[in-house]
C-alpha cells in the first residue's frame, strides 16, 4: 500500500502545504508535455495522420489516462497501480538485494513476480514498470500494422462494401493508434522519474543508511512531480533538450533497463540538490534537472513510437495470418485475416 497515497503538510522546500493526494508521477503538466513533445518530434516515414497538432494534443491528453484508471476498486487498482514504479536499490536489484536485476529481468512477468516472492518480496511492494513499458511497445506494434494493412488495401479494394468497412475499420485503428500511444507515454514517463526507480521514492528510506542526511519527509515525492514541476516545467525548454534520435539497432529488451537505469542514476543528484535548496522558488536549478527529466522521456518516448513503427512492416496479423509487408506490396488479399471468416 505504501506507494498509491502521499500526506502533504505544511510548508517544505518544494511546494506549500496539500491534502493528501494520489502519486501520480510528473502530474498532469508532465504528462501531457511529454506526449505532446514526443509527437512534434516524430520523423517523416511516420503515417501523417500521427504528425499534426491535434494528434500531439490527443496524445498528450492521454498520457495521463493510466492515472484516471485509478480508484476502480479491487482487482483493478492492485494489478494496475503496481505498473507506474520499480523499486531498485543503488546497484539495480530490484527492491531487495536477493532480487532479480534490472538487467537481467525474466521473460514473463508471472517469472518476475515468482522471483521476487523467492527474494521475499512481491511485486505489490517493487511495482513492475519494466513490463509495462515492453507491453505498451509491443501493443502499438500491433496497432500500427493493422494500420499499415488497412491503409494499404482501402487504397486498392474495389469492392465497394469491402472497402467501406476498410476504411471504417483504418479510422478506428487510428483512434486505437492515438490511445495506445498515449498509454506507453505516461509509463515512459513515469520512468523518467527518478522517484519511480528506487526504493526511496518518498524521502531517503528510513530503513536504510543515509551517510548524507537526506530528507526523508513523505511529501517529496508529490510535491516535486506535481506543484512544481507544474510551476517550472515548458514546451519550448522540454523540446530544447530532447537528445537525437537513437533507433538504428533498436533493441526493446536491451532498451528498457538501460532507460531505467539512467533514471536510477538521478536518484541522489535529486536529493543532493533538495538537500542544497535546488528547488526553493527563485533557484534555477530545480528547473533544470526537471526539465532534463521530462526531455528524456520525451526523446524515449519518440524514439519508441519511431521503433514500433519500423517493426510493424516485419509482422502477421490476424488470422489466418497474413504478412504486413505482401499486402503492402499487393501480392496478398487480407480480408479473411481482417474481418473473419467465422
Amino acid at each position: 500500500m505504501k506507494r498509491f497515497v502521499v500526506a502533504a503538510a505544511a510548508a517544505c522546500a518544494l511546494a506549500v502545504a496539500a491534502a493528501p493526494v494520489v502519486v501520480s508521477a510528473w502530474g498532469n503538466t508532465g504528462h501531457r508535455l511529454i506526449g505532446v513533445a514526443a509527437v512534434r518530434a516524430l520523423p517523416d516515414d511516420l503515417p501523417a495522420f500521427l504528425r499534426t497538432a491535434a494528434a500531439a494534443t490527443e496524445v498528450g491528453e492521454l498520457a495521463r489516462e493510466p492515472d484516471r484508471w485509478k480508484g476502480a476498486g479491487q482487482p483493478h487498482d492492485r494489478e494496475r497501480d503496481t505498473a507506474h514504479f520499480v523499486d531498485m536499490l543503488d546497484d539495480g536489484r530490484i527492491m531487495v538485494a536477493g532480487g532479480p536485476s534490472i538487467d537481467a529481468l525474466p521473460e514473463l512477468k508471472h517469472q518476475y513476480d515468482a522471483a521476487l516472492i523467492a527474494a521475499g518480496s512481491s511485486v505489490n511492494e517493487a511495482g513492475y514498470l519494466p513490463y509495462a513499458i515492453i507491453y505498451g511497445y509491443q501493443q502499438l506494434v500491433r496497432d500500427f500494422a493493422y494500420w499499415r494493412v488497412l491503409n494499404a488495401i482501402e487504397a486498392r479494394e474495389t469492392d465497394p462494401g469491402k472497402r467501406a468497412w476498410y476504411r471504417e475499420d483504418r479510422i478506428r485503428r487510428e483512434a486505437l493508434v492515438l490511445r495506445d500511444m498515449g498509454v506507453l507515454g505516461h509509463y515512459i514517463g513515469d520512468g523518467s522519474q527518478p522517484h519511480h526507480t528506487t526504493i526511496h521514492y518518498n524521502g531517503w528510506d528510513r530503513n536504510t543508511p543515509n551517510p548524507e542526511g537526506f530528507t526523508t519527509s513523505r511529501q517529496t515525492h508529490g510535491l516535486f512531480e506535481g506543484a512544481f514541476t507544474a510551476r517550472v516545467a515548458r514546451l519550448d525548454l522540454v523540446e530544447a533538450g530532447m537528445a537525437q534520435p537513437r533507433v538504428d539497432g533498436f533493441d526493446m529488451k536491451a532498451r528498457v533497463p538501460a532507460y531505467l537505469k539512467t533514471t536510477l542514476a538521478e536518484v541522489t543528484p535529486f536529493y543532493r540538490l533538495e538537500k542544497d535548496g535546488g528547488f526553493r522558488d527563485g533557484d534555477p536549478r530545480g528547473a533544470t534537472f526537471t526539465v532534463a527529466r521530462l526531455s528524456a522521456a520525451a526523446a524515449e518516448l519518440r524514439d519508441f513510437y519511431t521503433a514500433a513503427w519500423r517493426a510493424s512492416a516485419e509482422v502477421s496479423i490476424g488470422w489466418p495470418a497474413v504478412k504486413v509487408a505482401e499486402v503492402e506490396a499487393g501480392t496478398a488479399d487480407p480480408w479473411l485475416a481482417m474481418y473473419g471468416e467465422d
